[in-house]
C-alpha cells in the first residue's frame, strides 16, 4: 500500500479511518454524510465550499471504527482547496447521481485526481467504493443503469459498489459499512500477502451481506 496511508495496522479495537467522498457538486455528497452521521436530510443544503468533515463511530463485529468523513467541494474552482486533503486517506467513495449521466462520466476524472494527489502508486490496490445516489427517483428519471455502473467498476478493478438514497436513507449505512469492509479485506490480504479477488453485490437488495475480521491480524475473515 502507498506510504500516504495512515492508521494501517490498528493496535486496538478502535481504529481511525479517513474517508473521502468525491464527486460532482450536485450528487448529494453532503446529504450522504449528514444522513449517515446524524440521520438528517436537507434537500435545500448549500454546496460545500472547500472541505468539511464529521466523525462517527461504526461498530463491526465487536470492533469500533471511527470514521473521519471528509466532504469535498465538487466544483472545479475548489480543486486547490480540496486536493491537499486527499493525502492520508484510507477509503475513497466515488459518488454520482443516477439521474445525471455527466456525474457518472466524471467518475474517472475523480478517481484519477484522487490517485494523483493522494500519491497512490499505479496499480496499487486501494479501498474505492462507487456510490450511485438518489435511488429514490423513478425509473423514468434514471440516466445511469446498474449494469453501466457494474461495467465501469469491473473495468476499473473496483469490487464494491452500491446505490443509495440520502433522501429516504436507503443503503446509506450499508454504503459506509461496505467501505470499511473493503478496507479490512485489503488490509488483511496485504498482511497475508494474498491476491485480492472480486466480490459481487446484488444491487437490488437494500442490505448487502459481508464478512470481516475484527482487527487486522487477529483472525481470518
Amino acid at each position: 500500500m502507498s506510504s500516504a496511508r495512515v492508521n494501517m495496522r490498528p493496535s486496538s479495537k478502535n481504529t481511525l479511518l479517513k474517508v473521502v467522498i468525491l464527486g460532482d457538486g450536485r450528487v448529494g455528497k453532503s446529504c450522504l454524510m449528514n444522513r449517515f452521521v446524524s440521520n438528517q436530510f436537507d434537500e435545500h443544503s448549500f454546496h460545500t465550499i472547500g472541505v468539511e468533515f464529521l466523525n462517527k463511530d461504526l461498530n463491526l463485529d465487536d470492533c469500533t471504527y471511527t470514521l473521519q468523513i471528509w466532504d469535498t467541494a465538487g466544483q472545479e474552482r475548489f480543486r486547490t482547496l480540496r486536493t491537499p486533503f486527499y493525502r492520508g486517506s484510507d477509503i475513497c467513495m466515488l459518488t454520482y447521481a443516477i439521474d445525471d449521466k455527466s456525474t457518472f462520466s466524471n467518475l474517472q476524472m475523480w478517481k484519477n485526481e484522487f490517485l494523483y494527489y493522494a500519491d497512490i502508486k499505479e496499480n496499487t490496490p486501494f479501498p474505492f467504493i462507487v456510490v450511485g445516489n438518489k435511488s429514490d427517483l423513478s425509473s423514468t428519471e434514471r440516466e445511469v443503469s446498474q449494469v453501466e455502473m457494474e461495467t465501469w467498476c469491473n473495468e476499473n478493478g473496483i469490487t464494491s459498489y452500491i446505490e443509495t438514497s440520502a433522501k429516504d436513507a436507503n443503503n446509506v449505512q450499508e454504503a459506509f459499512r461496505m467501505a470499511v469492509r473493503q478496507w479490512i479485506k485489503l488490509e488483511t490480504r496485504a498482511d497475508k500477502n494474498e491476491i485480492p479477488f472480486n466480490d459481487t453485490v446484488d444491487l437490488k437488495t437494500k442490505h448487502v451481506e459481508g464478512r470481516t475480521s475484527c482487527c487486522i491480524g487477529s483472525g481470518d475473515e
